[in-house]
């Protein structure tokens, strides 16, 4: 018996490490696991729609700003990052994040992150008027949300910042019940024109953001799709569609063992 099971974690070990180039880690996709969850939630307590993963030209730097996630609901636009951050966190001087996790205690430092999307924040207001919307300054509002129930910190934040202990006590609102969060930044007493409101999901709906990649598993990636890899006939087949003219690819793949 003892024969049978050490011969059947040397093959379980083996196919293991055949296919270990296919998968992809739990921290890869954790962080934007993380993402589609809290966009999700938000949707489903204050309703509107959640726009993840957009990358918003500037033209500043010529570049990208990478937002984590838009919530557009009937009076405002806000402008959230996701910290998923496990550990005990932080804040230096220069007003950077340092995070402590792990039993080797390993150190992490990040930007102040209210900075950061403030400058998104930013970045997508011009964006929004030269696609033909211009937004009220109170139609326009910044978060920090911390999901992760491994947070853990001494120091006290601005408003703006959701920490894990206010995230998960948040609770769905009506217009006539609002408080805390909703009041100060999802909501201002005055509705945008519904023509408004169209026109911004359009354009957040059309905006460039990084691709999708949905796991079985349930887990999600985001990143930029660069290539195929398979059969030859089935690579040639989609060098041939345009990639603007693509809404969602669903790919099965069997291993060479039928499982």
């Amino acid at each position: 018996m003892w024969a049978e099971i050490i011969c059947g974690l040397l093959i379980y070990k083996f196919v293991r490490r055949f296919f270990k180039d296919d998968e992809i880690s739990d921290e890869t996709s954790s962080d934007s696991t993380a993402l589609f969850s809290v966009a999700h939630r938000l949707e489903k307590l204050y309703g509107g729609k959640a726009y993840v993963g957009l990358r918003i030209p500037d033209a500043d730097t010529s570049s990208r700003q990478d937002i984590d996630l838009v919530l557009l609901t009937k009076g405002q636009v806000v402008v959230i990052g996701v910290k998923n951050l496990s550990g005990i966190v932080t804040v230096a001087s220069d007003g950077s994040w340092v995070c402590e996790a792990g039993k080797h205690d390993t150190t992490q430092t990040y930007p102040d992150p209210l900075v950061e999307v403030k400058k998104q924040a930013s970045v997508l207001e011009s964006y929004l008027e030269q696609r033909g919307v211009t937004l009220l300054e109170e139609n326009l509002s910044c978060k920090v949300v911390i999901p992760n129930p491994n947070f853990r910190t001494m120091h006290a934040f601005p408003s703006e910042v959701i920490t894990y202990e206010e995230w998960k006590h948040l609770k769905p609102v009506s217009r006539k019940t609002l408080s805390g969060w909703v009041k100060g930044a999802l909501w201002t007493g005055k509705e945008m024109q519904e023509s408004s409101h169209q026109k911004l999901n359009f354009i957040l709906g059309t905006a460039p953001m990084w691709d999708r990649v949905e796991l079985k598993s349930s887990k999600i990636v985001l990143g930029e799709f660069l290539e195929f890899k398979g059969k030859q006939e089935d690579t040639l087949a989609l060098k041939q569609i345009k990639r603007s003219k693509v809404d969602r690819i669903s790919i099965q793949q069997t291993s060479m063992l039928g499982f």
